[in-house]
């Protein structure tokens, strides 16, 4: 049989599974026609092209299968594309979609009001589009309110976070207890009772607290003697040491001596309250002898002073005011005071020298107080403890969820509580003893109080008698002499207030403690925030600019002779077999240091000729006036390169980098508006400083710098055309910041470091301003100290005076940045107000007043009586006169209140007139302002305001009348 193409393929597929398909009229298998008339033909043909292209695509590879959905998907319609996708999404459904990106905000935000905190913390750990929905004050406001957590303060207009941050810091300060525990103080609701009488119960009590207190000093000294100081000495007493005692602070240095033993005393059995206490008769020995600090090396005494100086700048806990002993022999007392006490301010600057104040947050647990107390301490004893509180004649209401009465001071909180406080305070023997200024005297309850406390603790306790009224004034009374009921202890210079705060302060607080309150409380809720922020930079900065520039941290860190010594210590110690490694290398140090300076010894000698012979030369130059200033000039300018250096290393040169590398925190024109003035300047300056340099090398009488800071002076265009930017950088500072995720991060990275002396871009920004003031100061004293004949005399005056013009250049344009900020405040303050920011417009003066209106106009003026309309607002422009309706809106409870202004009128002053009304028995302190119009008749509080103001607007009226003419 001859074989045909046809017969090759009908073998190829009957060498396969393919079952062949034949039609009864003719054979159209292998045919390329479709016949479109005949309906039965046309869909057995197509059934048998179906299965046969099935059968190829069985057969083909993953990547053709690919190729031919891509072309078949290519060719079809929308219709059938929405078919595919519908059948994809009925085989495929689709599970993993982020349903912030699918859902609008308000559901999602309902979603996560379902999560609890820790699921809400977690969650904000996805994305920033999770975090920021996360945060919203709606999920955590209610979570806060309903477990009596307010918020301090109002947060900001684009604040978020507030709430969340306000619950962290609620929980991370709790003192909870685990069920078993509370079950074991507390008992459980269902806990049958017991037939035991009240007397075990209490010897139950007591013996759990003693074995608390026994857990709690065992765990004390674990940590004690894991976390042991460096170069302390754990087994010498203070005597053998010959170190003095002291009460104050205890000083660093680097010998092995000038650290304290801390030395825990004897359990005392039958008196639990003593156990947490130090050892009361002993004081820490924290001097050093007088042998030993003599044989130090100047290292060490560098070390020792650098430690000693930057004791003063280290931070304080929060809410802890500390007035440290001025006299070693005084006694020091320990002062609690609560932060709902009325204005506690004029309190804390009224402290006495030798008393440790804490001010502690109300909101708070008695736990923290504790800690709070123990930080402050420093490990010291305390002569008598104070406590200022709310409170009456029954009770004191120590915090917001603990009150201090008869009936709970046997809790076993409070109990713990007073124990290990009464542990700091000196036993009644030697004078110790609590101070409470509540009036608990004045009543039985109160003196049961007073006994049960006295009994509890040990010690003596004074309140007062309460035989005074007003808000505080028995603070001033009489006081119990801590028998409660017998005798009164005359007041006088030993009253047991006077020992804590000053005799005036506390008079001037005692009778103006509730008004005071009312003036402080607006003060506190607008600039707390902004103090506590300000407190903390300044902080940071002392301390940032005495590492940096006094202590000279990178020159310590290679300091060849600290390398020496560690390097030859470390390896003799480990040639020996020490148990206290590090007192060994305490003792190596000192006696290296001495061989050293016993090398260097005759060195100083043969130094010592060449000292005497240049102090004439070094005396004569400290009279060198102009050489003082000029290298003063010099060192500030340094300074100064230091600080616009930093901006570009801290902040240019890795934007710079994160935009050359596809990942920009910050656009290019942004970063060109920001940062590149400050590299004119730094370009410019270093020139400046160069030539500065040169002259103080060859520095003599004759010498000149003028001519150096004239051509500074000439190239004032540079500084000219930062000021003139300087407002656009701000703003795109803050803009960026706001708008971009990444810049916020990375300034909170940068910003307030020691690279950049612990300030944070704008303040850096701000550095060529107040260089301009330095100039000018500067100058005036190189022009003071130079003679008219010098031949330096003229350039510096020329160059004086051009600084000068250029300072008054930046006081224009930081007035008229205020007066801009003024109108815009302005024009947010009246309510329904046209524009204000109108060709050159200024804010001259606000006046409150009452509008005033006559019933009768034909009565004369002397007989003519007013009735008070409305309040008004008086808001003096340079070229008009604004009126507007004044509402004052009282809040409850309280002596603030708030006003709102809706504009009301307003007269150009050049149509406006002004009329004195004369002071009659019906109208005081009147005047009339006539438009072309109407007039309106107002007057002020006061005859000073009203006088003030016409003084302030007769020469305005002038000026406009001048102007339009």
């Amino acid at each position: 049989m001859g074989s045909s193409p046809h017969s090759v393929k009908r073998w190829q597929l009957s060498g396969t599974d393919y079952e062949q398909v034949r039609s009864t009229r003719s054979d159209t298998r292998l045919s390329c026609w479709t016949p479109l008339n005949n309906q039965s033909s046309n869909l057995q043909l197509f059934e048998e092209r179906m299965t046969l292209v099935l059968h190829w695509f069985d057969l083909w590879t993953d990547r053709q299968r690919k190729h031919l959905l891509h072309s078949l998907l290519t060719r079809g319609t929308k219709s059938q594309l929405k078919y595919c996708r519908d059948v994809l999404m009925e085989t495929l459904p689709v599970t993993q979609v982020d349903l912030t990106a699918v859902l609008p905000r308000f559901l999602s935000l309902y979603v996560m009001s379902f999560l609890s905190p820790r699921d809400l913390c977690s969650a904000a750990q996805v994305s920033w589009h999770w975090r920021m929905l996360s945060e919203q004050d709606c999920l955590w406001a209610s979570r806060c309110i309903t477990r009596g957590w307010f918020l301090p303060y109002t947060p900001a207009e684009k604040e978020y976070g507030a709430w969340k941050n306000h619950y962290v810091s609620c929980v991370s300060t709790l003192d909870w207890l685990t069920p078993r525990e509370a079950a074991e103080l507390y008992g459980t609701l269902n806990q049958q009772s017991t037939s035991m009488t009240e007397e075990e119960e209490e010897r139950r009590k007591e013996r759990r607290i003693r074995q608390r207190i026994r857990d709690k000093l065992q765990e004390d000294k674990r940590q004690s003697m894991s976390t042991r100081r460096a170069w302390g000495s754990y087994t010498k007493p203070g005597a053998a040491r010959g170190g003095s005692t002291q009460t104050g602070r205890p000083s660093s240095g680097i010998t092995s001596s000038s650290w304290p033993s801390l030395s825990w005393p004897p359990r005392t059995v039958g008196s639990p309250s003593l156990c947490l206490s130090l050892d009361r008769g002993q004081t820490m020995s924290a001097a050093p002898s007088r042998d030993r600090v003599q044989t130090c090396s100047p290292f060490s005494e560098r070390l020792n002073n650098a430690s000693g100086a930057l004791s003063s700048f280290t931070s304080r806990p929060a809410l802890t005011h500390t007035v440290p002993p001025t006299h070693l022999t005084h006694p020091v007392l320990l002062l609690l005071i609560s932060n709902r006490i009325p204005a506690y301010e004029l309190l804390l600057s009224g402290v006495k020298a030798g008393v440790i104040v804490v001010l502690y947050d109300h909101r708070g647990t008695l736990s923290a107080l504790l800690a709070q107390v123990e930080r402050a301490i420093i490990g010291q004893g305390a002569q008598r403890l104070g406590l200022l509180a709310p409170g009456g004649t029954e009770e004191i209401h120590l915090l917001h969820r603990c009150i201090l009465s008869e009936r709970t001071l046997l809790n076993p909180d409070q109990r713990d509580f007073w124990e290990k406080l009464s542990g700091w305070v000196a036993p009644a023997e030697e004078g110790g003893g609590i101070d409470i200024f509540s009036p608990l005297a004045a009543c039985a309850p109160g003196a049961a109080l007073i006994q049960t406390l006295s009994s509890l603790t040990g010690l003596e306790v004074r309140t007062p008698m309460g035989l005074a009224t007003g808000s505080f004034q028995n603070i001033l009374s009489e006081w119990s002499d801590g028998s409660v009921c017998t005798g009164l202890s005359n007041q006088g210079p030993s009253a047991p207030a006077l020992q804590f705060v000053c005799e005036r302060v506390l008079q001037g607080w005692c009778r103006q403690a509730e008004w005071m309150e009312e003036a402080l409380g607006g003060l506190r809720g607008h600039l707390g925030p902004q103090l506590q922020r300000l407190s903390l930079e300044a902080r940071g900065r002392a301390l940032g600019l005495f590492l940096w520039e006094k202590m000279s941290l990178e020159e310590l860190c290679v300091s060849r002779d600290l390398n020496e010594a560690l390097v030859e210590g470390l390896t003799a110690l480990t040639r020996q077999r020490e148990t206290r490694p590090l007192e060994f290398l305490a003792g190596f140090l000192t006696r290296w240091t001495n061989d050293k300076e016993g090398e260097e010894s005759s060195g100083d000698d043969n130094k010592r000729a060449d000292d005497f012979s240049s102090a004439p030369q070094s005396s004569q130059i400290a009279l060198d006036w102009r050489g003082a200033a000029a290298r003063e000039l010099h060192h500030s300018e340094c300074l100064y390169l230091g600080r616009l250096g930093a901006v570009l290393k801290v902040y240019q040169e890795p934007l710079t980098a994160a935009l050359n590398s596809n990942r920009a925190i910050l656009s290019c024109n942004d970063l060109r508006t920001v940062l590149s003035p400050v590299a004119q300047i730094l370009e410019l300056n270093r020139v400046f400083r160069v030539d500065l340099e040169a002259r103080l090398q060859q520095w003599g009488a004759e010498q000149c710098v003028g001519d150096v800071l004239v051509k500074l002076c000439s190239k004032l265009r540079v500084y000219t055309n930062y000021l003139n930017n300087y407002t656009t950088a701000i703003h795109t500072i803050d803009k960026c910041r706001e708008t971009k995720p990444p810049f916020r991060a990375f300034l909170k990275r940068a910003d307030r470091t020691l690279a950049t002396h612990m300030l944070s871009l704008q303040e850096l920004l701000l550095c060529p301003l107040w260089r301009i003031q330095e100039y000018v100061t500067l100058l005036q004293a190189l022009c003071l100290h130079t003679h008219t004949a010098h031949p330096d005399h003229t350039h510096l005056s020329s160059a004086l005076n051009t600084l000068v013009a250029f300072r008054e250049f930046t006081q224009k344009l930081k007035r008229n940045s205020e007066r801009d900020g003024l109108m815009e405040q302005t024009q947010q303050t009246i309510q329904g107000c046209p524009n204000l920011s109108e060709g050159n417009r200024q804010l001259i003066i606000t006046q409150d007043a009452a509008l005033l209106r006559s019933p009768d106009e034909q009565i004369p003026d002397s007989l003519r009586i007013y009735e008070h309309v409305s309040d008004v607002g008086l808001f003096l422009f340079n070229d008009a006169l604004v009126l507007t309706r004044r509402r004052v809106h009282h809040t409850p409870f309280t002596l603030t209140y708030q006003s709102t202004h809706t504009f009301l009128a307003s007269v150009a002053l050049s149509s406006l007139s002004v009329r004195e009304v004369t002071h009659t028995r019906y109208v005081c302190h009147a005047f009339v302002l006539e438009g072309p119009c109407r007039s309106w008749v107002c007057a002020t509080e006061r005859g000073e305001e009203r006088e003030h103001f016409l003084s302030v607007l007769r020469p305005a009226l002038n000026a406009a009348l001048t102007g339009h003419q």
